[in-house]
């Protein structure tokens, strides 16, 4: 009986807290959190799905709706799923302040390359960093920072925002292990 009382509390303050994503059925929104991920918390990607999803929405960002595509190229190319996202925070609050109609939110080129969509932002920028800096050595956000960026205090405002996508999914895994307990 505690139990099922602790699980229902708890249920009921994640879904009223302020940071609460409401499942929605929107054409084309690929990144909407169902119902079914937060019964399937066991998975680490459906923990950095929803940790991307809610960092993204709190910052009011239009790269919300690639949360997955974030997530296929983390794997694809045997990245850290929250590197590019926080290399977005730092060169265009996550897409909200970039050349227009770019959809480059990596400052990419100087941020002047012209993509044809987020995805295909993501996953041109996903590869390059592959390819270019990380087989190539540089492995840590600071080492990428060395070749991505002349700004040296690049590396500590990504490590910020990379940060904040940590804090989310242990924040979620807590939450997981109330519900278990």
């Amino acid at each position: 009986m505690k139990k099922i009382l602790l699980f229902y509390l708890s249920s009921f303050i994640f879904l009223f807290s302020p940071l609460t994503v409401y499942s929605q059925n929107v054409a084309g929104d690929s990144a909407t959190i169902s119902s079914a991920d937060f019964i399937n918390l066991n998975s680490k990607l459906v923990l950095k799905k929803i940790g991307l999803y809610r960092v993204l929405k709190q910052h009011d960002s239009p790269l919300v709706n690639s949360v997955d595509k974030f997530l296929i190229v983390c794997q694809k190319y045997q990245i850290d799923c929250y590197l590019l996202p926080s290399i977005a925070g730092v060169e265009s609050t996550f897409g909200k302040y970039i050349y227009p109609q770019s959809f480059n939110p990596f400052g990419w080129g100087r941020g002047l390359i012209i993509f044809s969509s987020w995805d295909e932002a993501i996953e041109t920028v996903a590869k390059n960093l592959k390819l270019k800096y990380i087989n190539k050595g540089a492995n840590t956000i600071e080492e990428i920072g060395l070749i991505y960026c002349e700004n040296p205090d690049w590396s500590k405002k990504v490590r910020y925002f990379y940060n904040l996508f940590k804090k989310e999914e242990e924040n979620l895994l807590l939450l997981k292990k109330s519900w278990v307990e």
